[in-house]
């Protein structure tokens, strides 16, 4: 199984700390964001892992280089100063990615879930882990009801962690450019097609430096 970690984003709320360096750099607890991730990957087993990027890219691959400091083998699918949001950034990278599902995580969370846990194989098209809705996101994404996510319905309980797996066919009828995943996802959710798990353990969205300093401070 592969992994595909998100990291092409602009960091706009980051800033100033992403004036002059990717979010996926900032350090926490003494270790890169993004460096929370390939090590977690690893240690599920999961060592073949594929990282999008646009601004500062190379700084991205300077830092992490091949991977084999981390025991993984990295590749990357730069997106220069076109950043493709998630669905788009998705399909570029599918050539890389193969033709099994795979993992995707947004380079901009934190967790202790283990990737491990993931299934290999979803039921559906994809499967998302969800979390309790943060402070900064009370209104909720989904609902998880006997397995399967739905958008649509009563009280959105649930946030979206920026953790799923997918298959390649969620894609099949996509066209290179730039577009974003989530309408993608609720299509399959109208079909029943989208699998879910309520992880009720440590979890950030490090949106903000706030939120950076506060990941710092749980960590150091």
């Amino acid at each position: 199984m592969k992994a595909f970690i998100l990291a092409a984003g602009l960091g706009k709320r980051m800033r100033p700390l992403t004036d002059h360096m990717p979010k996926p750099l900032l350090m926490a607890g003494g270790k890169r964001l993004i460096e929370y991730h390939i090590e977690a990957l690893v240690r599920a087993g999961i060592t073949e892992i594929v990282i999008n990027h646009a601004r500062f890219g190379e700084q991205i691959e300077a830092a992490l280089g091949d991977g084999s400091r981390y025991g993984a083998q990295i590749n990357y699918s730069a997106e220069g100063d076109h950043v493709l949001e998630t669905g788009g950034g998705i399909v570029k990278a599918l050539p890389l990615l193969g033709e099994a599902p795979f993992i995707v995580v947004n380079a901009d969370v934190w967790t202790d879930y283990s990737f491990a846990d993931l299934p290999e194989y979803p039921d559906g098209l994809a499967h998302l882990l969800l979390v309790d809705n943060p402070d900064h996101h009370v209104t909720g994404d989904f609902i998880l009801r006997d397995g399967k996510v739905y958008s649509e319905g009563e009280s959105r309980k649930l946030t979206f962690s920026g953790i799923g797996v997918y298959r390649p066919e969620l894609f099949a009828n996509c066209t290179p450019g730039v577009f974003p995943l989530a309408p993608l996802l609720r299509l399959a959710m109208q079909q029943e097609r989208v699998s879910g798990e309520h992880y009720a353990g440590r979890w950030m969205d490090i949106g903000t430096p706030e939120r950076l300093a506060e990941l710092d401070q749980l960590l150091t």
